[in-house]
Formats: C-alpha cells, structure tokens, sequence
C-alpha cells in the first residue's frame, strides 16, 4: 500500500500558482503527497492519511535545483582554491594546481559522498551531476537518495597553459570518440537504474575543447535519444578570445551557427558574451541568440566572484528572456548561498539595486533549473509533481525576526534553517542530519584523500614543488 504523508497547517507554503505561473505564499495550509507524488498544497487536505507531520513553525518549500556542479572534484579543494591564481591568465594558476592534485578513484568517491551529502543537507534534492565517469558513480548517486541528471563528460582535447600567457591543447587522436562512446554507455545504465531517480544529459565538456564534428555527433545524440545538452562555453577570458580567433566569432556565435543553441540545451556559464563590457567585442548578439532559441544558461556567481570576475548581469539575462538556472561549481556547494550572492552580484555589475529581486533567484533555483532539465514535474509545489521538498525551521535563530522566510533563508539562515527533505517521498534528512549518507565518515575519508592526493604532487607539478609551494597557508606557520 502506498503511504500518504501530510504536513499540517504549516506556517507558510511556497506553492505554485499555475494560472500566475510564479510562487506564492500561502498560509496554516497543509501539503500531502502519497508514494512520490504531491496530491495536495494548501487548505486543508481531506484524505485519508499514514502519518501526519506538525507544520507549527515550518515552511514547506520545493525542493532545490542544482544545475551546475562537480561532486567529485570540488570538496578536496577546501583550503586550497578560495583565492589563488595567476594574474597573467585567468585559469592558469588553476590549472598548474590540478596537475599536481590529481585524485585517484578513491579519492573521486570520497568527494561525491561528502558533496552528496552537503547538496542534500542544504536543502537540494536535484543536481545536474557533471562529472567523468568513475567507479561506483551510479551506485552512490543511488544510495544518496537524491535525484539527479548524470552528465558524464567528454572532450576532443586537454586544455593547459605552461606560461599563464595563452591556453593550450593536447588533441587527442580519436578526437575524444573513445571518451563519447563510454559516456554513451553510462548515460543508459543511468536512465535505466532501478532506483528509477536517475536520468541523463550529453555532454560535451567545453565549447574550445571539442572538434565540430564531436559537437555535431553529439547534437544527433541528444535529439535521437531525446536527451538534453549541456556544454561549458563563454566561461572565460581566454575561451573567448580563443575561440573568436579559430572562428572570428563569439562562443555563442559559433555554437548556434553548428545548432548547438535550442530548448533542450544548457551553456554552463555563459559569462563572457558579447555583451560584457569587459569584452570590447563590436557585436551585441549572443543573449538574443540564447533567448530566440529558448537555450537555459547555468549560472554559477561563486566560483567567477573568486577569480575577480562576475556576470553582466542575472538581471539583464532574466530580461532578455533566457531561462536561468543555478550551480555551485565549487566547494561549497551551498545554493542558498549561491542564491545570495547571485542577487547581490547582480545588483552590483548592474549598478542598479532594481534589476532582479529574490522571486526572480528563487526561481532559477527551482522552476528555471528544472525547465533546464526538461523536467516539468520538479521544482514546484503543486499537484501531480514529484514529492521533492523542504521543511525550514522557522524557529532557527537566524531566520529571526520572521516577516518574509525566503528573505531570511536567503540572506541570514542558509542551510541552518534546513531541518527536514524529502526526494521522491523519501525522507533523506532528518532534523538537519543525512539520512542516506554518513557525513562524518565521509568527512574524514575525504580528509585522508585530501592527504595522500597531496603528497603526491611533487611527482605531478613541472617543478616538482609541493602543494604548499603552490598554495602556502593564509597564515604563516610559527613557534610561539
């Protein structure tokens, strides 16, 4: 027998009004879902029920969209990547510390568990998982419990840079055929996983790391297997200036005129256009090209706030009509955060403090991130939806005083404030604790991992220095 929860009188809702198309509040209404399935949002619900869950100083929400992340790379960085790099070339100092930390398989897993378990302790019940494919990837997304896209990535060549001064390429002899047929494979394990809670999405990894004919044999894939696309493209300097020297064109520009751009595609970043003043570029088309062909973009303003850089802006891509989602692309990975600073970073390259405001990020973390994905049952609280929501304690000290909860999610309380989430009907966190996965464990396994990839650099960097050497501590070590 399928089991009916009911969360009742919940001090607010963030329901969704369809005949509005947008979230609302509603007030001391209940939310109930039997099985996987959200049966009823506000009022009260009339049905039977297996279990009844007090709604007294709770907000029920839906559940987060992560459209954008890396779990089995990022978590290891901690205290090495918040603030380094080369001032010659954006990236290069970037790419001289992933040489020399390289992880093996058992530190990629020891990544994903301990970022599997942040995602879902901060409130995500969905990410768009671009990674390349290891060992046991699809078995842990399972016994995560979360749902997620599997976006395994390949490409025609290495990019690196010996002098900070250009990006360079190491092309591959099959131009990346053996990569895309391996991603191929585990692209359909995924979409046939008895968990049922998995799906896929092609992914050809960087718009300047691909050959033409690698981007046009993946395009076929995507409309024959009726997959999404997704692809990093105009995400730096060098990108740009790089590919606008091979094709006299932007990013954007070149992607459209292959057919790359449509409604079933994502552009993982989409910072650098023709539009940003920092560009100097003569042309103003690529936004009007992602709008006119419906393509979503993933935002991620963390990881481009580090490095000194920032879109120009959410807001004027909002306005444009391009539909926005948001990543973390970095440690931590913490969308509400991300959600913070995506709204404040907007106002500040916009210089205007009207051009966006929290329904609009609050949307590119639910409804936008799942129209990315293709997905029109996700990221909303309404009937016929998948049970994919979280319960924020309202009582938390940080989300005090309460007049607007989003506002004090977003910008006081973060991932405090989450105190319950449900994925698929399925409680996953408990009172602020993960259910699926052991934190702690995979806390220390990921330190252990952080120590080993690290004694190893010596043998990976070109000038053979440590880690230390490349990223010393912010603080001098000293005998006091």
């Amino acid at each position: 027998m399928t089991k009916t929860t009911c969360i009742r009188k919940a001090d607010w809702i963030v329901a969704w009004d369809g005949q509005r198309g947008r979230h609302v509040y509603a007030r001391d209404g209940d939310v109930a879902f039997t099985g996987n399935e959200i049966v009823h949002v506000g009022g009260r619900y009339p049905g039977p029920t297996d279990e009844e869950i007090d709604g007294a100083g709770l907000m029920v929400m839906p559940g987060l969209i992560n459209i954008h992340c890396h779990p089995s790379t990022h978590a290891m960085h901690r205290g090495y990547t918040e603030e380094y790099g080369n001032p010659r070339l954006f990236n290069s100092g970037r790419d001289r510390f992933r040489q020399a930390f390289e992880p093996d398989g058992e530190a990629l897993q020891a990544n994903a568990a301990f970022t599997l378990a942040e995602l879902l302790a901060g409130g995500v019940t969905t990410i768009n998982d671009l990674s390349h494919a290891y060992p046991g990837w699809l078995d842990l997304l399972a016994q995560s419990g979360m749902r997620a896209c599997v976006a395994p990535m390949y490409r025609s060549a290495r990019w690196f840079t010996d002098s900070g001064q250009e990006t360079q390429y190491e092309w591959y002899a099959d131009g990346g055929r053996a990569a895309f047929a391996e991603a191929i494979a585990v692209m359909d394990e995924a979409d046939r996983h008895p968990c049922g809670r998995l799906f896929s999405m092609v992914s050809p990894a960087q718009v300047d790391t691909c050959t033409e004919a690698l981007l046009i044999d993946s395009i076929a894939l995507a409309k024959d297997s009726g997959r999404p696309l997704h692809i990093h493209a105009a995400q730096s300097y060098a990108e740009f200036n790089g590919m606008a020297r091979r094709n006299n064109a932007t990013s954007i520009e070149w992607l459209h005129s292959l057919g790359v751009l449509s409604d079933r595609t994502v552009i993982g970043h989409a910072v650098f256009t023709d539009e940003h003043p920092w560009m100097k570029w003569p042309t103003r088309n690529d936004l009007r090209l992602l709008a006119e062909t419906g393509t979503s973009v993933a935002h991620a303003p963390t990881v481009f706030a580090r490095d000194g850089t920032v879109m120009h802006d959410l807001g004027r891509y909002l306005r444009a009509g391009i539909n926005m989602g948001l990543g973390t692309d970095t440690h931590p990975h913490n969308i509400l955060e991300e959600m913070r600073w995506a709204e404040i970073l907007a106002r500040v390259a916009s210089e205007t403090r009207h051009c966006m405001n929290t329904e609009d990020v609050f949307g590119c973390a639910t409804v936008g991130g799942a129209r990315a994905l293709g997905r029109d049952d996700l990221g909303k609280l309404a009937t016929g939806c998948k049970a994919d929501l979280v319960l924020i304690d309202l009582e938390q000290p940080a989300m005090r005083p309460l007049r607007d909860p989003l506002r004090s999610l977003i910008y006081a309380a973060a991932d405090r404030a989450v105190r319950d989430v449900y994925v698929d009907g399925r409680q996953v966190v408990e009172g602020g604790r993960v259910l699926t996965l052991d934190r702690d464990e995979a806390g220390r396994a990921l330190e252990a991992a952080q120590r080993r990839t690290a004694a190893a650099a010596p043998g990976r960097d070109p000038e053979g220095r440590t880690l230390d050497d490349i990223v010393p501590l912010c603080l001098p070590v000293a005998r006091l």
